[in-house]
């Protein structure tokens, strides 16, 4: 973690560039299901050309021998399987949902994600929750309530996508592997996977993105459009306290929601309520963090001065 304001201030402005990568990735994947590909043929391509991407930015980094160490630590090489079969998983579910007309509840998933973040910094790196922040949960958890009955079912694919993703942060935080490095590794590991279902695509005459030159133009932009903001998450993520990557992650679900309601996604009044309550604990917390910080900077000139 770092420990300089300029450190501080790069970290999140790395994470906030994470984050508004992701709050438009929906825009990607609604135009490729519009050009004939299905989510399974999407995932299959995110898998395979994110790992032609994760390894010229190792090597850039000078991190390859540090690849190579991973790969003969069966502890690391182990924790970054599981971290890959969540992201993995993750990535699946938000792929199903941007291409089914279910980015508004893609987008509770990932309101709901920082209440987790904090929790488990809370839990595991006794990361302190103060006063306000529980009311900023709270709040939320209110909104997810609502949401509930708006939909009339538990919001399945918000919750896994939540905690999905909240578990693969907590891995990536602890494993000890460069950001770098850990998505090359989880690439690899997801690549088999990927390529064998493709090929049986081809065989089978049904792979969209090897029909045309456009097709294969949209199936190689999955690459960089994975790997990017991950590389930039995983970086980030090992230098904050999770509750602040948890305020900063807001920004992805509120563009995802636009998103959503850009396509035309049915929105009742009933669900506008759940989401007031979702964006007020946000808003709590962001006046929160913000005073706490202010206060912080304010105690570092007053050191620097004594």
């Amino acid at each position: 973690m770092s420990s300089s304001p300029s450190a501080d201030g790069r970290a999140v402005a790395t994470a906030i560039a994470c984050y508004t990568l992701w709050g438009v990735l929906p825009l990607l994947f609604m135009a490729m299901a519009a050009h004939g590909f299905a989510a399974p043929e999407i995932l299959a391509h995110r898998a395979v050309w994110s790992l032609f991407v994760a390894i010229p930015v190792v090597l850039l980094a000078g991190q390859w021998n540090e690849f190579k160490h991973v790969l003969a630590s069966p502890r690391v090489f182990g924790w970054l399987i599981l971290s890959a079969l969540l992201i993995g998983a993750n990535w699946s579910i938000y792929v199903y949902a941007t291409t089914h007309h279910a980015t508004l509840e893609a987008s509770l998933g990932y309101y709901i994600n920082p209440l987790l973040n904090m929790a488990a910094g809370a839990v595991l790196f006794r990361e302190k929750i103060d006063r306000w922040s529980a009311v900023a949960i709270g709040l939320a958890a209110v909104g997810v309530v609502i949401q509930t009955l708006a939909l009339g079912h538990v919001p399945v694919i918000g919750l896994l996508l939540a905690l999905t993703f909240c578990s693969y942060a907590v891995i990536r935080k602890r494993v000890p592997a460069s950001a770098q490095t850990g998505l090359l590794v989880e690439c690899l590991v997801l690549l088999p996977i990927g390529g064998v279902f493709l090929i049986w695509l081809a065989m089978h005459g049904q792979a969209v993105g090897f029909s045309s030159s456009s097709g294969l133009a949209w199936a190689l932009f999955n690459g960089p459009a994975t790997v990017i903001p991950l590389a930039l998450f995983a970086w980030s993520t090992r230098r904050l306290p999770l509750s602040t990557v948890g305020f900063l992650q807001f920004l992805a679900p509120t563009l995802q929601f636009a998103c959503g309601l850009w396509a035309g996604e049915h929105l009742t009044p009933l669900r506008v309520l759940s989401f007031v309550f979702i964006w007020a604990g946000a808003a709590v917390f962001a006046i929160t963090a913000f005073k706490r910080s202010r206060a912080a900077r304010a105690a570092v000139r007053m050191a620097e001065t004594v």
